[in-house]
């Protein structure tokens, strides 16, 4: 199954991401670690995308989607799409790029309220070396500061408060208001209820896999 993964910052697409793709074998295809990657072995993609983020600008929708692609051409199952499409030009590139037989089957949308996004982003810690997400109320690391994972340094973004966080989110939604409705009207979009415990939240993101 090919999917698309929406989610605003804070709903706890991440970490099902990271469970459904243990529990599945799908490939999760994070756009953001996709550019690090490519960055980090000089890939030609790689420099391109580079030499936009160093000033400041957004990297072009055909350098993304041929990231995107370039990947997707390496894996034979079924993946899952987290970071991209953002905008609905971007949903129209990648359907555009994706053969036939590769098209999107469902975009997952996990929806959770701005009031529960804002008490979740204001905890949020990251690892610095895997990007492993966690909170102080709801998912702490069992030792404190340390990456359950890998033994990284946890660190919490510049960004992570109430006002700028607010400020995200209501980008967020202006992008992806439109983007909803461009996969509804598809009748591929399907949600999941964000705001119970994470097992249930997986249970219920497994189950419309099956």
């Amino acid at each position: 199954m090919r999917i698309v993964l929406l989610g605003a910052p804070g709903s706890g697409k991440g970490t099902q991401a990271e469970r459904v793709s243990e529990a599945t074998g799908m490939v999760h295809i994070a756009s953001g670690d996709l550019f690090r990657k490519a960055e980090k072995e000089g890939t030609e993609l790689g420099r391109i995308a580079k030499s936009y983020m160093e000033k400041g600008l957004l990297v072009p929708d055909e350098v993304t989607i041929r990231m995107i692609m370039e990947r997707i051409g390496q894996i034979d199952g079924g993946f899952m799409l987290d970071g991209f499409p953002r905008t609905i030009e971007q949903a129209r590139a990648l359907d555009e790029a994706l053969p036939e037989d590769q098209s999107i089957d469902k975009a997952i949308y996990i929806k959770v309220s701005t009031e529960e996004l804002l008490r979740r982003l204001g905890g949020r810690w990251i690892c610095r070396e895997c990007q492993a997400p966690y909170h102080m109320v709801s998912s702490p690391p069992k030792v404190a500061g340390k990456c359950d994972r890998c033994g990284g340094e946890l660190y919490q973004r510049a960004d992570d408060n109430m006002e700028t966080a607010q400020k995200r989110l209501d980008v967020y939604f202006s992008q992806t208001a439109p983007l909803i409705d461009y996969y509804e009207q598809r009748r591929i979009l399907v949600e999941v209820n964000g705001e119970q415990p994470i097992e249930e939240v997986n249970r219920d993101f497994l189950a419309l896999l099956g």
